[in-house]
C-alpha cells in the first residue's frame, strides 16, 4: 500500500472541519475516498459540495465493508464511536477515532480488546498532543528534570456556553443524546494531556459535578475534583462553561521545581538543588530552595488536528509510532467517569473505577432524560 483511502463518518462540525485540509492534499500518503452520514441535509450538502470521486453513503456500516475504503475516520455522537469502531475492526479497516473514546469506560474496555485482537492501526484524535508546549512538559517529567511529581493543578474554565448554545439542539447536554456535560464534551483533551504529560494516573478521585449550573440543562458543566497519585502526589483539576472570562493554567510541581504552562508560555521555576536535598541539609527556619525562573524556549507549531492524521496515515504506511494510540482513550474517560461517580456516591471513587456501578448509575438518567439519542 502506497496511500491510505480514508472515509469519513459523520458530516456534523468536526466530520466537515477534518475535510478542510485532507481534500486540499496537507495530508501526504492518504485520499479521501468516502464519507456517511445518516442525516439526509447532511448527505445532500456532501453531493452538492464534495468532489464527485468522493462516494457518499447512507448507511456507516456501507462506507465501512466498501472496498474503497482501508482506514476511517470516526466524527459521530460520542455513544456510537465504540461500536463503529469495533465494526471497522471486523473489516480490518484502520481507526481514528474522534473524543472522547465513548460514554462509559466498559464499552470503551470492549473496544479496546476488540482493537488488540485486530491487525489494524488504531489512533485517536487527541490532537492537543501535537502541540509543542505540552510535549516540552512531558519531556520534562520523562526525562526527571521536574524530579518526583509532587502536585499537579489545572484550571480549564474558558469554556463559556451560553444557553443559546444548548439550545441549539434539543439533543445537546442531555444524558441521553450526549451522555455527559463539559467533561465530555469540552474537557476530554485537558483530561487526557493531566495524564499523559505526567504519566501518572491517579489512585482515586474525589470529585464535586454540579448539573445545570446557571443553564437549563441535565449534565455536569461546574466540576472541582481532587486527586491522589501512588507517588503521595495530589492534583486538582477544575473546569466550567459558565465563567467568563475563564482561565486556561497548568502547574505541576515536582521535587525540582514547578512548570507552568499558561498564556502560550511554558515557565520553569527550577530549584538549584531538589527540595529533599535542601530539606535534609538547611538550618534555616525560614529559608527555601534556591529557585531559578526559566521561559523555556518552545520550538515549532502545533500541526493540531492535522498533525493526528498525518501521523495515524504514516503509522500505516510506515510504522511510525503512533502519538494517540486509541487504547489510551479509556485512561480521560475514566477520569470523567469517576468524577461524575463520586459525585453521584458522595464518596471517594478508586480507579480502575466499578464500571459496572457507574452504568448503572448513568442508566438511570439516561432513563429520565427529556431527550432520546440521536433525535434532532
Amino acid at each position: 500500500m502506497n496511500k491510505v483511502r480514508v472515509g469519513i463518518i459523520g458530516l456534523g462540525n468536526m466530520g466537515k472541519g477534518h475535510l478542510s485540509y485532507l481534500l486540499d492534499g496537507k495530508v501526504s500518503g492518504m485520499e479521501l475516498t468516502a464519507v456517511a452520514d445518516v442525516g439526509d441535509s447532511a448527505r445532500q450538502w456532501a453531493k452538492e459540495n464534495l468532489p464527485e470521486y468522493v462516494t457518499v453513503f447512507e448507511e456507516p456500516q456501507a462506507l465501512i465493508e466498501s472496498p474503497i475504503v482501508d482506514g476511517v475516520i470516526v466524527c459521530t455522537p460520542h455513544y456510537s464511536h465504540p461500536e463503529l469502531a469495533i465494526a471497522c475492526f471486523k473489516e480490518n479497516k484502520h481507526v481514528l477515532l474522534e473524543k472522547p473514546a465513548g460514554v462509559y469506560t466498559k464499552q470503551v474496555r470492549e473496544m479496546n480488546e476488540a482493537a488488540s485482537s485486530s491487525n489494524v492501526v488504531f489512533s485517536m484524535m487527541y490532537n492537543q498532543r501535537t502541540n509543542p508546549l505540552y510535549q516540552k512538559l512531558k519531556d520534562l517529567v520523562d526525562s526527571g528534570e521536574l524530579g518526583d511529581i509532587r502536585r499537579t493543578n489545572w484550571i480549564i474554565t474558558d469554556w463559556y456556553r451560553s444557553q443559546h448554545y444548548y439550545d441549539s439542539g434539543s439533543w445537546r447536554a442531555t444524558w441521553e443524546g450526549e451522555g455527559g456535560g463539559v467533561l465530555l464534551n469540552q474537557a476530554p483533551h485537558q483530561l487526557d494531556l493531566w495524564q499523559w504529560t505526567v504519566s501518572l494516573m491517579p489512585k482515586r478521585v474525589r470529585a464535586f459535578c454540579y448539573f445545570g449550573k446557571a443553564r437549563d440543562i441535565e449534565v455536569e458543566n461546574d466540576v472541582t475534583a481532587f486527586v491522589e497519585y501512588e507517588n503521595g502526589g495530589t492534583g486538582v483539576f477544575i473546569t466550567t462553561t459558565i465563567e467568563a472570562p475563564g482561565t486556561n493554567r497548568f502547574e505541576v510541581v515536582g521535587t525540582r521545581g514547578k512548570v507552568v504552562i499558561e498564556n502560550g508560555k511554558l515557565l520553569f521555576s527550577r530549584l538549584r538543588e531538589s527540595e529533599p536535598e535542601y530539606n535534609a541539609r538547611t538550618k534555616e527556619s525560614f529559608g527555601k530552595p534556591e529557585s531559578w525562573d526559566i521561559e523555556v524556549p518552545v520550538y515549532g507549531t502545533n500541526p493540531d488536528h492535522r498533525g493526528i492524521v498525518q501521523n495515524w496515515v504514516n503509522a500505516i504506511l510506515h510504522d511510525e509510532p503512533l502519538l494517540a494510540p486509541g487504547e489510551e482513550g479509556i485512561r480521560g474517560l475514566m477520569l470523567s467517569n469517576a468524577m461524575l461517580l463520586s459525585t453521584w456516591n458522595d464518596d471517594w471513587v478508586d480507579l480502575p473505577l466499578d464500571e459496572e456501578q457507574f452504568l448503572v448509575q448513568l442508566q438511570q438518567r439516561i432513563d429520565e432524560s427529556r431527550k432520546k439519542r440521536g433525535e434532532k
